[in-house]
């Protein structure tokens, strides 16, 4: 069989999901044609221009305007505004024929059958058969959409189910039509992983699929328990957050953002379409449901549903919450539980569940009630909507934000006290689950040579889950390939002369025993292995250095031993771009102050398409000290071309760093600097992220990698680009853009960028930079508003401006 190749797509339907596919295809480089029907009447605005419906502009206007609205929405559905020029816009009537040119059309209209057939009509007289065509469905039975098409579209044809936003949420459920080709669900499935960045999940053509059918039951499940319990809107979120390891916005705050009335759409299927499902009546919407959507308080979109933002008097505004006793808004209330004050102290979430069902409170019973209920639901899902249980918790970690899924809570609670939690609510274990256990098998997973392995039902046996090769778990490896440990962080053997360094501290702060980590992973590879990847699989690489650290020391006037520590910090970075081998950096996610430096420092970077990175000191009232200012001055130099105005460049980098500039991806870092063309990459799927890493330092090993000599020729250019940087400061403040502190850091920083106040341009060494670098950072430490502005960054958690 030919390989296939994705080279074009066709998306039909530029609705918030049509346009968010579209934008991530065109992420991940493939060109997109992107149509919708043709308007019906024109707009007020159109008949004032004089236009026809016969006009392009018009027969085009409902797929031009939906995808500019959502280019323009926040959180952004694309890598890099410049990626939309991958996507040209049509409509279905004019430019219907263009189908047969693309490799895979993908079917999102509105979710009706009726008129899914109608598209499918239209498409299937323009296809070229072999092409893939898919439908975005989120409930609609595949069976039902291919009943009458031709052999070739039927083959062909599958559901991919995106979630949305299709850019952010990893799950990519592919579902089997009843006579799709083997080879397509093969295809679809490495597609989504390795192109799309996705956890790729086949599911049965059963309704909602597995993300939807898990996820609605929880939500369904909590809505019937919160009053049953006599629990609030504040505290039924406060209890399915972060704590158990989902997103911030919990519960009811995702309800608001997702909709309400999406929601109860997919939970009317469910009640519908599963008469014999045994939680049938647990889809039924309770009243409260039902008086929200009858008041159309559906949630972000109609500007109120279980929380509302409200106007004060004084121009302020609060968020008030709905009582769901009263149906009326209320002031919100903090909630706190005794039992969440005991996990505390536990960094790990998945060590947390045996904690929480243990609690004696409120919070206590309802985990117990929660979890049980879970439980009983999931097991009974197998082999309904899966055959496999990673199957269902892949779904729910990828399409919903769970740190773990239902069955890996199952195992850290326990498997057998979880029957006991949900025999005390009334329902028994599954067959399958009392046979796993009297046949001696004591957890659903277990890790053996660093892969994992899952219970398989029909085998009776662990089975190692496919698809784990091109990846490398940490979790599954740090205690076999431990080969040095502080309480920073954790060197591990990756094999094949690599090693990684992993942060274990607090949000991955750098501080003296990250930095001691390094070092000594770097001495032990020099000595006995070939490279070093800095990469961990934590929700962040590195929030920066340990500003607590630098509070303390600035505040007793420790500055010999904060200068020691900031001296460490620099040569560390130096010692890892200096070293005699490869050493590369794998961020992702937020990669701020010091852990953008040390990914600036690396001889590659290998960053997750989704790293937010950025050099952000000025927010706690310093210049980067850790070699980031010399580095961005070194950069500028390096970008100097022949016939450039050189102080345009260096202001460019200047401003990175003045106006705190953080990337919203991989590929917008690029335009920053802060990554480089041709020398770093970007890795769509996370999970391939520390293996793509480490197959980087191989290669570079392998292609004979000579340790770098240090440079001494970085052109500074003195006096010139210093009088510039302060006459911009100075009118900066003076039109009260920035404050006086501000002003004197960037004047700090124009100082270390510019080389001191040098007569001529002039060619210096990175130490020199890195000195006049130290002396300015410790200087500003110096200064009272600077410890305000540090003091406020430990106990808020965001800047402040004084």
């Amino acid at each position: 069989m030919s390989k296939r190749r994705i080279n074009k797509v066709a998306v039909i339907g530029s609705g918030i999901m049509g346009s968010g596919i579209a934008c991530h295809f065109a992420n991940i480089g493939v060109e997109v044609l992107l149509l919708d029907i043709v308007p019906r009447e024109l707009t007020d605005k159109e008949k004032a221009q004089g236009l026809t419906l016969d006009d392009k502009v018009v027969r085009n206007r409902i797929v031009n305007d939906a995808l500019a609205a959502s280019l323009k929405s926040k959180p952004s559905p694309i890598y890099n505004q410049k990626f939309a020029s991958r996507i040209t816009t049509g409509n279905l009537e004019d430019d219907i024929s263009k189908v047969s040119k693309v490799d895979w059309i993908i079917e999102v209209v509105v979710e009706r059958l009726d008129i899914k057939r109608q598209v499918f009509d239209n498409l299937e007289k323009h296809r070229t058969p072999g092409t893939l065509i898919t439908s975005n469905t989120s409930g609609i039975p595949i069976k039902f959409m291919s009943e009458g098409r031709s052999e070739d579209f039927q083959q062909h044809f599958c559901g991919t189910h995106f979630f949305n936003p299709p850019r952010y949420l990893k799950l990519f459920e592919i579902i089997p039509g009843p006579k799709t080709n083997p080879h397509v669900i093969d295809f679809l499935n490495e597609y989504g992983d390795k192109f799309l960045g996705k956890t790729s999940v086949i599911a049965k053509d059963t309704p909602a699929f597995i993300g939807n059918r898990i996820g609605i039951f929880s939500i369904m499940s909590l809505f019937h328990m919160v009053q049953e319990m006599d629990l609030t809107v504040e505290e039924v979120d406060k209890l399915t957050g972060p704590v158990i390891g989902r997103p911030k916005s919990a519960t009811f705050r995702t309800v608001d953002v997702v909709g309400l009335d999406t929601l109860v759409h997919v939970a009317n299927g469910i009640y519908e379409n599963c008469p014999k499902d045994e939680r049938h009546d647990l889809f039924k919407l309770p009243g409260f449901i039902q008086t929200m959507m009858d008041n159309k308080w559906l949630g972000s979109k109609t500007g109120q549903g279980f929380y509302k933002k409200v106007r004060k008097e004084d121009g302020s505004s609060e968020i008030k919450t709905l009582d769901l006793d009263s149906m009326e808004y209320r002031s919100s209330k903090r909630a706190s539980f005794a039992t969440l004050e005991l996990t505390k102290s536990i960094d790990k979430v998945i060590d947390r569940f045996s904690v929480l069902v243990d609690g004696k409170d409120k919070a206590g019973a309802f985990y117990r009630k929660s979890f049980a209920a879970l439980f009983a639901y999931g097991q009974h899902r197998i082999p309904e909507i899966a055959d496999d249980i990673y199957k269902i918790d892949d779904a729910m970690k990828a399409g919903f934000g769970w740190e773990h899924g239902p069955f890996q809570i199952w195992d850290a609670i326990g498997v057998e006290k979880g029957i006991e939690l949900m025999k005390a609510e009334g329902f028994e274990p599954a067959d399958w689950v009392n046979e796993m256990v009297s046949g001696g098998k004591k957890s659903f997973y277990e890790v053996k040579n660093g892969a994992t392995y899952y219970y398989d039902i029909s085998k009776k046996d662990h089975l190692k889950v496919p698809g784990q090769d091109a990846f490398i778990i940490l979790d599954n490896i740090r205690k076999s390939a431990e080969v040095f440990k502080n309480s920073g962080v954790v060197v591990e053997d990756l094999g094949d002369g690599i090693l990684n360094v992993e942060f274990q501290s607090k949000m991955n702060t750098i501080g003296g025993d990250v930095l001691a980590g390094l070092n000594k992973a770097i001495d032990m590879a020099e000595k006995d292995f070939d490279g070093v990847v800095v990469g961990n699989q934590g929700p962040n690489f590195s929030v920066g250095a340990n500003i607590g650290m630098i509070f303390m020391m600035a505040a007793e006037q420790e500055y010999d031993e904060l200068n020691a520590a900031v001296k460490y910090f620099q040569d560390t970075m130096m010692r890892m771009r200096y070293s005699s081998i490869p050493v590369i950096s794998a961020p992702h996610g937020m990669t701020l102050g010091g852990g953008c430096e040390l990914s600036l420092h690396a001889d590659k970077v290998v960053a997750a398409a989704e790293t937010y990175m950025g050099l952000v000191e000025f927010g706690v009232g310093v210049i980067p000290g850790g070699g980031g200012s010399k580095e961005m001055a070194l950069r500028a130099q390096d970008e100097f071309r022949k016939g450039d105005v050189e102080l345009n460049v260096l202001q460019e980098h200047f401003l990175t760093i003045g106006m705190a500039k953080v990337s919203t991806s991989a590929h917008e870092a690029f335009d920053l600097n802060l990554l480089q063309q041709g020398k770093d990459v970007v890795v769509v799927n996370k999970d391939r992220q520390i293996a793509s890493a480490k197959a980087h330092a191989r290669l570079m090993a392998d292609m004979g990698y000579t340790q770098p000599v240090k440079r001494k020729d970085v052109l500074v250019l003195g006096k010139q680009a210093l009088g510039m940087f302060m006459v911009g400061t100075n009118s900066m403040e003076a039109s009260q853009y920035i404050s006086e502190h501000d002003e004197k850091i960037a004047n700090k920083l124009a100082y270390v960028m510019a080389g001191g106040d040098l007569s001529e341009p002039t060619r210096v060494s990175e130490q020199y930079l890195l000195d006049l670098e130290r002396e300015a950072f410790l200087s500003l430490t110096g200064e009272r508003k600077t410890l305000e502005r540090l003091q406020h960054m430990l106990k808020k958690g965001k800047p402040l401006r004084n």
